[in-house]
């Protein structure tokens, strides 16, 4: 006979649980997109982020479903900044509203803040429930996956920027087309590559202690 009082119990401990839990996390993600603590120097006008951090880390704690939803706050937390405080003068690759010049963004704009960031979680959450079953939920279950989530969010958002502000991109820059390609892909390896360890490196660290807290109590 199944305990009805214990099994609701059970059930608002999980739910209170996965509240405090994506409040702290979207409370940090808040932190890292608004302040410069989440923005390291890369190359040229271009920043690198550490806002990808909490979006694995719910993706893997809390389930690919919050990771996406995570993903979607860093997006719009990027819109705003890149709307109302943009740091660079590429900003309109991540919104419609600025421009240099005659040079602005559009609907594409949109796609580039908000798609990328989206699918950290969904990566990162599909492929550590993957391999965890495969390596047995351990250092590579977690690393691998964080590793992919952040290069899903840099390959996504530079492949959006040649593909549909290339030119812009060039001309912002002062810089031929021609060159616009071998610009972003020396990003990848100046600023993507470190960004896919430090996720691989963060995902374990601090993933791998909060699932077993969240199966210590529950």
């Amino acid at each position: 006979m199944v305990d009805r009082k214990n099994s609701s119990l059970n059930y608002n401990q999980k739910r209170l649980l996965f509240i405090v839990q994506f409040a702290i996390l979207l409370a940090i993600e808040a932190i890292v997109c608004f302040t410069p603590l989440g923005s390291l120097p890369a190359l040229g006008p271009i920043v690198a982020t550490l806002s990808h951090i909490p979006v694995i880390i719910t993706a893997m704690v809390m389930g690919t479903g919050a990771g996406a939803a995570m993903g979607f706050f860093f997006g719009l937390f990027s819109f705003l900044v890149m709307t109302f405080m943009p740091p660079s003068p590429i900003a309109f690759v991540f919104t419609p509203f600025y421009s240099v010049g005659e040079i602005g963004g559009n609907y594409w704009s949109l796609v580039i803040c908000f798609v990328p960031r989206i699918l950290i979680g969904v990566v990162a959450g599909l492929s550590y429930r993957s391999l965890s079953r495969l390596f047995n939920d351990n250092f590579w279950s977690y690393t691998i996956s964080g590793i992919l989530g952040s290069l899903t969010n840099t390959l996504l958002v530079l492949g959006g920027i040649y593909l549909f502000f290339g030119e812009q991109f060039a001309s912002v820059n002062n810089v031929g087309f021609n060159l616009v390609l071998g610009i972003l892909g020396m990003t990848v390896l100046t600023s993507g590559i470190p960004e896919a360890i430090i996720g691989g490196v963060l995902a374990y660290g601090v993933g791998k202690p909060l699932n077993k807290l969240n199966a210590a109590h529950l």
